[in-house]
């Protein structure tokens, strides 16, 4: 067996205890074959003395490639910012901007301990194919738009997703999954969800969409169908246990007891909605009724970036503040959300340490004045803890990054190559 070491550190279990041993991972399999003492005869072994080996964070909802699009429109509601912004640049994305910007989204990801993310956009074969470069896990799908199309463009823009779903599951050794992802129930069709959610079904495919994101988002479902979003959703399919929905900030109790009772997940992205005025999901109430809440970035255009511990504290604080109760969502079940509660979200077999888990894990350095003493190496995760800790990320068994350097995809020419690319997209758009 040809294994890889995790030495001398600390391990967070999954009940959010935290012991002294070692990780045995088994990388002929890709999972953990022990946590206790290491052998001592590893084929590599990774140093985490003054360190925390945590579960790999999970980015339960983001649109990588909008990297490109990091600090290019800022300070705007939703709505304005995306129709005056967002959507036309993106129109003057090509295929080649969409994996330089992946590329970059991809390496920000490793360098912060992220090991798997959820991704809605489009020209998705070339994210697949930095993924394959990268190393990493994920849940992939093209961003469905049926709003202000002529039926065959509309129509061809669902069938592009069912496509991907379809020929891109288990693309890079696996690692890749793939969902229906039409980008919310606002911005598709009734009759096209109609014909296309049960084609998904009949593939074993699951769907990831925006729901209640905002206010706005709400009141058109009533307005056309007479009750609210999920109810929607559900009446035509859309809440099966494979599911997940992004954001949820609007969601009334009734909606709550329909996630629950569907088994159907939250991708909480508390960055994002802060950012953009959304609101506040009701996190605490979510997980007071069962329902599996992750964490998500959603894209670097309004974060503006992909450092899921930056979420895990914004969504241990706003869930207080949405609560008015300083016990809400406290620091274990903040930490859950973003391992593995986001594993939950995406069906991967990871989120814990264990034996028979996957490996994918990343390791914490302590040894930083924000992180001393070391009263509650939870709560330090928490609210302490920074991307920039992180200083070995492991995925599938194999070392992404060892001591702060990434094996996969090098630095610097991934960043100039994304300078390069946004300059070049910004000037389309421009010319447009």
């Amino acid at each position: 067996m040809e294994t890889l070491e995790i030495t001398g550190g600390r391990v967070l279990e999954p009940d959010m205890t935290v012991v002294e041993a070692d990780v045995v991972v088994d990388r002929g399999r890709g999972r953990i074959a022990a946590v206790g003492e290491a052998t001592g005869d590893a084929d590599e072994t990774l140093d985490a003395e003054g360190g925390l080996v945590v579960p790999g964070f999970v980015n339960a909802h983001c649109h990588v490639a909008m990297t490109l699009l990091r600090g290019y429109a800022d300070d705007k509601p939703l709505e304005a910012w995306l129709q005056e912004d967002i959507w036309p640049l993106e129109a003057a994305l090509e295929p080649d901007d969409v994996r330089a910007g992946a590329r970059l989204g991809l390496l920000e990801m490793i360098r912060n301990g992220v090991t798997a993310f959820a991704d809605m956009y489009f020209h998705v074969p070339e994210i697949v194919g930095a993924i394959e470069e990268a190393g990493l896990r994920a849940r992939v799908g093209h961003g469905v738009v049926t709003t202000g199309k002529d039926d065959a463009a509309a129509r061809a823009d669902f069938e592009e997703g069912l496509a991907v779903a379809r020929e891109l599951d288990g693309a890079a050794d696996g690692r890749v999954r793939t969902a229906l992802m039409p980008h919310s129930l606002t911005t598709v069709s009734t009759e096209l969800l109609a014909e296309f959610v049960p084609r998904a079904r009949d593939a074993g495919v699951p769907l990831h969409y925006h729901a209640n994101e905002t206010d706005d988002e709400v009141a058109p479902i009533i307005e056309a169908h007479g009750v609210r979003p999920l109810a929607y959703a559900d009446n035509h399919g859309l809440l099966e246990p494979s599911d997940f929905i992004a954001h949820g900030v609007f969601l009334d109790d009734g909606e709550i007891d329909l996630l629950a009772d569907r088994g159907v997940g939250v991708a909480h992205c508390p960055a994002s909605n802060m950012k953009l005025a959304s609101g506040v999901a009701p996190v605490q109430r979510l997980l007071d009724a069962g329902v599996t809440v992750g964490l998500g970035t959603d894209g670097a255009a309004s974060n503006n970036d992909l450092d899921v511990l930056d979420e895990i504290r914004d969504a241990a604080m706003v869930g207080k503040l949405a609560a008015d109760d300083a016990a809400a969502v406290p620091a274990e079940a903040a930490v859950r959300a973003a391992t593995a509660g986001g594993a939950d979200l995406l069906g991967v077999d990871a989120g814990r340490i264990e034996a028979g888990a996957l490996a994918d894990l990343a390791v914490v350095d302590l040894e930083a004045p924000h992180l001393t003493p070391a009263h509650d190496l939870v709560s330090h995760l928490a609210y302490a803890a920074r991307g920039s800790d992180v200083r070995h990320t492991v995925v599938d068994g194999e070392v992404l990054m060892r001591d702060r350097e990434v094996r996969t995809l090098p630095a610097g020419p991934v960043r100039r190559e994304a300078e390069r690319h946004a300059a070049a997209a910004v000037e389309r758009a421009s010319d447009g």
